[in-house]
Formats: structure tokens, C-alpha cells, sequence
């Protein structure tokens, strides 16, 4: 079935060559529940883990998936190769041949990385941003951010309706809740959560947390691109983006972690 492409907040089109092969990252319009009012539900943490699989399942399904013999998860296997829970929150890892620059990670483990933002990153700043996007899983900020979409958006009357456990929801349900698991925006106060677990994260698991700084450093080169990107994602609101460099670079050097070299 062929569906409908939104524009995305946080990605841009990438700026660098792609292969005809890639498509835009596919996220069916939200149907707009600003009119409607908020229903009172509550949900239980197995009911959300439901609607959280069926939307990464959705996602799945009508994004392009690299096979296990693509280059592109090739590489991500190789960067992530035993690292399969985070604080026992299963993890399994995929890539989505698309033109936009993401990466996201969902409260269920599911780790989803864009294979242009993997055309920009080299491997420590690639983990950096997989570290960071991990984070907000291991503060409970995705899965928060989830919950009140769900409870709030435009499947929020299906779910009341039945409790939260047999609601039926559509292509555009399922999308709008895709979307507040790629888009969350956060609060400075949870980036820089996020930045703190995620750097414990790569250090538990014998990464160098420093490529967390190398990464953003490179997104902040793009900031000033007439295009939307990854960075507007974690960086647009908040003007302390040095900052969180800053901080990292120096918990990092403080640790006694060597700045990688800059690869070719």
C-alpha cells in the first residue's frame, strides 16, 4: 500500500549523496485531535509495552529494513556486537535506508538507526548518538513521552474506550504514535539526563564516551543549514548545546578517555 510521507521536524534530507535505492522515512499524517477533548484512561506498563510493539512493528513494516547482508547493518552489528540489554531492557538494533538523518530508541529496546545519519557519523560518533538515544530509555523519557500521546493524541478515544487493551487503531493511529517515538522533543533537564546515562551506557559496555561529544560537535556544525536536521531535535530549544559538549569533553577527559582520532 502506498503511503503518505510527513515532514518530519527533526530530519532534514540529507545533504549528501544517496543511492537511488533509499526512500524518505515513511510516517503516515496524524489525524489532528486538538478539537476533542482529553479522556480520562490510565494504562498498565504491559498494555503500553502492546502499543509500543505494535507501532515499531507498523514503522517497520512500511520503512525500507537493511537486510543482515547490507554493508550498513554490517557495520551497526560490528559497533554493537554484545551489547544486548540496558539495565535488562532487551535491545535489538535495525537500520531504515532512508534520506533523513535519525536515530531514535523506543521503550521497548527497539533501537532504530538512519542509514544517512550512519553516511555522516563515523563509528564512536555514531555509538555516541546510539548512547544518547538510549538514555532517554534508561531515564523513562520515551516511555513518557509515549504514554501521554497516548493518552492524549489521536488514538487516545480508542484506547479509553476499551480500557487500553483491544483498541483497534488505524494507519493514522499508528503513525501519529510512531511519530512520538521518532520526535519527542525534551526538556534541557532530560538531555542532559540523557547525556550523563547514555555516557555510563558506553562506558559500561567498553565504548569510549567521548565519541558523544564528537557527535554533537558535528551536528552543531549543521546547525546553521537552511535545512532541518538531527540537531534541531535535541538542540533547537535549548541554547546550551556548547555546554553539553563542553561537560562531556570534560567528564571524559577527567576519566582519562583519549579523544579518538579524526578518521578520513
Amino acid at each position: 500500500m502506498k503511503t503518505s510521507v510527513v515532514k518530519i521536524i527533526a530530519v532534514i534530507v540529507c545533504l549528501f549523496a544517496v543511492t537511488e535505492a533509499s526512500a524518505q522515512f515513511n510516517l503516515k499524517k496524524a489525524v489532528n485531535a486538538a478539537a476533542k477533548g482529553v479522556k480520562a484512561a490510565t494504562l498498565t506498563d504491559a498494555e503500553m509495552a502492546a502499543y509500543v510493539k505494535e507501532s515499531v512493528d507498523w514503522m517497520d513494516q512500511h520503512n525500507p529494513v537493511l537486510p543482515e547482508d547490507n554493508p550498513y547493518t554490517q557495520r551497526l552489528r560490528r559497533l554493537t556486537e554484545g551489547i544486548t540489554e540496558a539495565d535488562g531492557i532487551p535491545l535489538n538494533f535495525k537500520v531504515y535506508h532512508v534520506i533523513d538523518i535519525n536515530a531514535f530508541a523506543c521503550p521497548d529496546g527497539s533501537v532504530r538507526v538512519f542509514s544517512s545519519l550512519m553516511d555522516i557519523m563515523d563509528d564512536d560518533e555514531l555509538m555516541g548518538v546510539i548512547g544518547h538515544e538510549i538514555g532517554h530509555v534508561l531515564k523513562h523519557h520515551s516511555k513518557n513521552a509515549f504514554r501521554t500521546q497516548l493518552l492524549t493524541g489521536a488514538a487516545k478515544d480508542a484506547i479509553a474506550s476499551t480500557g487500553g487493551k483491544a483498541a483497534a487503531l488505524t494507519d493514522s493511529q499508528l503513525g501519529n504514535l510512531g511519530e512520538a517515538l521518532i520526535n519527542s522533543k525534551y526538556s534541557q533537564k532530560q538531555e542532559n539526563e540523557a547525556d550523563d546515562c547514555g555516557y555510563d551506557f558506553l562506558v559500561k559496555n567498553g565504548r569510549n564516551p567521548y565519541g558523544m561529544a564528537m557527535a554533537f560537535e558535528k551536528l552543531q556544525g549543521m546547525e546553521g543549514d537552511t535545512k532541518q536536521s538531527y540537531i534541531q531535535k535535541m538542540f533547537s530549544s535549548h541554547p546550551e548545546t556548547q555546554a553539553r559538549i563542553d561537560h562531556i569533553t570534560k567528564r571524559a577527559e577527567k576519566e582519562g578517555y583519549q579523544r579518538p582520532a579524526a578518521k578520513e
